[in-house]
């Protein structure tokens, strides 16, 4: 079995589910408002100078303004977007999905919006798989799979969208095994939403090279010295179980909090409960135990640090802040008096029953009272709901136009390609 070919098939003949596709219309809205909210930002100015300057055949709109080649869109839009690393992700993947394959299939010059969402969909799916087949080995060893495996999310959708056939395909993902690339030893830098940048990239090359001819090795990805075996996959073979019937990628999980995804679920549980911090005695916090390495940061100082850390979101939680609003979290609030002085009320331990996407949540009120609560973020949500979640975030992340970005995204059951790049194009000046 040749996992490529198997994938090669999927992308030329697979049809997305009707909630697939409703995933994906969501994706597009968090993706674009990400990206919008992002061109400001020291390193998108970076990247969208440097394609500027490097010119080329206008084919592809960068956000904040200008035109260059699809490929150099893609890195840099890319880029853009995971700037303020509040996009999706996907907890079984292990990263994060728009961010990789929407730059790269938006900068293809897309015919409709409907061929946007059905080729953005397979390449979720296809990211999402690999990321499955490498497994958290992979992740571990210090790969970041919204790099690695995003870089054949973002093929495969480029792929889908030039209409490449399965010999092409197989080439194009072989091909993507030898240039995907992106290490976690970047976090913290310009070098991590530049991961994103990568694998869009990626994408873009390895698609547009197979279409005219260019051949590789399609067992480059599971063959005998191929991406997984030299790059710590653990080769999960039940990785491709269902394949073009289960649709994995609609599992992804939209941030609705500028903060860790990990501290998510623990939001969403003390926010249902009804305390005022002056009645709390006492917070109670397990979680699964990955995250007390990731965003279990006990006395942070500077708003990067507040988003890591259960004992300042909660304190803000409680005390009425907005966790939506990326603006929120600051170095004014990371020293803030009052939740300085909670982060001592807040107890925070580990739970190996919970999975990565639940956390349960327990009040000791000054009266002796309890209230309980708990929040899986894979649990079921009436997407109406989930959308007036994500238009609050989308306000909160570039205001007015969101009106506008709203009715490009729901502009029939496809998108309008032409208000999105109007869009992505009227935010910033260099």
């Amino acid at each position: 079995m040749s996992a490529a070919k198997d994938l090669a098939r999927f992308v030329v003949s697979a049809s997305p589910s009707e909630k697939a596709r409703g995933v994906m219309a969501q994706s597009l809205y968090d993706w674009m408002a990400c990206g919008m909210a992002g061109a400001s930002e020291p390193v998108a100015r970076i990247m969208r100078a440097q394609a500027m300057a490097d010119g080329g055949t206008a084919q592809a709109t960068l956000f904040g303004g200008g035109h260059v080649p699809a490929r150099a869109a893609a890195l840099a839009n890319g880029t853009v977007s995971h700037a303020l690393d509040y996009d999706d992700t996907h907890f079984a993947h292990i990263g994060h999905l728009s961010v990789g394959v929407l730059p790269a299939a938006m900068a293809c010059e897309p015919e409709t919006g409907a061929a946007v969402l059905d080729a953005a969909c397979i390449g979720f799916e296809v990211a999402t798989r690999v990321g499955l087949w490498l497994g958290r080995a992979h992740y571990q060893a210090g790969f970041h799979q919204t790099a690695t495996a995003g870089a054949f999310g973002a093929t495969a959708a480029v792929a889908r969208l030039r209409g490449l056939d399965v010999g092409q395909v197989a080439h194009a993902l072989g091909l993507a095994a030898t240039r995907a690339a992106g290490l976690k030893s970047q976090f913290g830098t310009m070098g991590k939403p530049m991961n994103a940048g990568l694998a869009a990239e990626c994408g873009v090359i390895c698609a547009d090279l197979a279409g005219r001819g260019f051949v590789s090795n399609p067992e480059a990805l599971d063959g005998p010295q191929g991406f997984g075996p030299t790059h710590a996959g653990e080769a999960q073979a039940m990785a491709w179980d269902g394949l073009g019937d289960i649709w994995k990628m609609a599992e992804v999980s939209h941030k609705l909090h500028a903060c860790c995804h990990g501290l998510h679920a623990m939001i969403e549980a003390l926010s249902a409960l009804d305390a005022s911090p002056e009645r709390v005695e006492r917070v109670e916090i397990a979680t699964h135990p990955r995250w007390l390495s990731v965003c279990n940061q006990p006395a942070p100082d500077t708003g990067l640090g507040a988003k890591f850390s259960y004992a300042h979101v909660a304190g803000m939680v409680l005390h009425g802040w907005n966790t939506a609003d990326i603006g929120n979290f600051s170095d004014t609030c990371a020293q803030d008096a009052a939740l300085v002085a909670f982060r001592d009320k807040v107890c925070v331990r580990a739970d190996d029953g919970l999975t990565e996407t639940a956390s349960r949540v327990t009040l000791i009120l000054a009266d002796g009272g309890r209230l309980e609560g708990h929040h899986d973020l894979m649990a079921a949500q009436d997407p109406a709901q989930k959308w007036q979640a994500l238009r609050r975030k989308g306000r909160a992340l570039i205001g007015a136009p969101e009106v506008q970005l709203w009715d490009a995204v729901q502009a029939g059951k496809a998108p309008d390609l032409d208000a999105l790049s109007e869009l992505m194009l009227g935010q910033v000046e260099l």
